[in-house]
């Protein structure tokens, strides 16, 4: 048994996550594609922050038949819950219909050459999404359960917060645009280079990975504020002391959003496999060679090519 309100208010909007990537698979799984495995997981995230947002006055009003209970307007929210959602959406919207165009360009993703045609696997790596759905955005759903009225006032943690995942989103959709234009002028002849080194490429081999998991500690930079204030006693602004909303182990729990992305995608499924397929194609070539020598693999200026 979930041991406070809190956790307890967060369950149904976990369940939901699974439970939209569940019926996703029951499409996908028989028909044995993956073409709108990105776009699902674009919508799982952007049903689960209306669905987290609503729920309590939905469940007051049509379940539980609380008198008076009524559908909050828009501006009824915190401005925290308004922030994060906004830009949780923001880039979902964006990444899901960069994934789902480059799919259907290319005509599928061979990442699921393998699992397809079993439908244990295949339906694992639906769920897999939606575990990655449920804590990359965990501070998302923590802030969104957490009631208005034990929330702090937006302050300097949040700005900074915000701070950080406008410039990493900016670098990520930076990067991924340099790398579109660089592509459609490869394909019109207009260059013959074998990978992009130029613009924000020469910061990083992997800006845009890099601008991706900076978003998400400034998503969890914006959640501190409040999860010190909800957790009780740990927090030093604690609205909540004798009957805390969430565990005091919360405020570490919701780290696990930043530090999930920035292993799957440094050492899993994102640099790792786009590395290795470079290695066989370019190997050998004195340009990768110097590119690799002079350029971080990850983080900016930092480091070279094992940084």
């Amino acid at each position: 048994m979930l041991s406070s309100a809190g956790l307890r208010a967060l369950a149904p909007t976990i369940g939901l996550i699974y439970g939209f990537q569940a019926a996703c698979a029951s499409i996908a799984v028989p028909l044995k594609t993956e073409k709108y495995y990105d776009l699902c997981g674009s919508m799982g995230f952007l049903s689960a922050v209306g669905f987290s947002l609503y729920w309590p006055s939905l469940r007051s009003k049509f379940i539980v038949g609380t008198a008076g209970a009524t559908i909050p307007a828009i501006t009824a929210f915190h401005p925290r819950q308004l922030v994060m959602s906004g830009i949780t959406a923001l880039w979902a919207g964006r990444l899901g219909t960069f994934l789902f165009q480059r799919i259907q360009k290319h005509g599928g993703d061979s990442r699921f050459d393998d699992i397809k045609p079993s439908p244990v696997k295949f339906f694992g790596a639906w769920m897999m999404q939606a575990t990655w759905i449920a804590i990359t955005a965990l501070p998302v759903w923590l802030i969104n359960t957490t009631p208005r009225t034990l929330q702090p006032k937006f302050g300097p943690l949040d700005f900074l917060g915000l701070s950080v995942w406008v410039l990493g989103w900016g670098l990520e959709v930076v990067a991924d645009r340099q790398k579109t234009l660089w592509r459609e002028a490869k394909s019109q002849g207009k260059h013959d280079e074998q990978f992009i080194g130029s613009g924000v490429w020469a910061w990083s081999r992997h800006p845009n990975y890099f601008g991706e998991v900076s978003s998400w500690v400034g998503q969890y930079i914006l959640s501190l504020s409040a999860l010190s204030a909800a957790s009780g006693p740990m927090g030093a602004t604690s609205l909540t002391a004798s009957s805390p909303w969430f565990p005091r182990y919360i405020v570490f729990a919701a780290a696990a959003s930043p530090l999930l992305e920035y292993a799957l995608i440094r050492y899993i499924s994102g640099v790792p496999m786009l590395e290795q397929s470079i290695e066989k194609k370019l190997g050998d070539d004195p340009k990768w060679k110097q590119y690799k020598k002079e350029t971080p693999v990850f983080i900016p200026f930092i480091g070279g090519s094992k940084a």
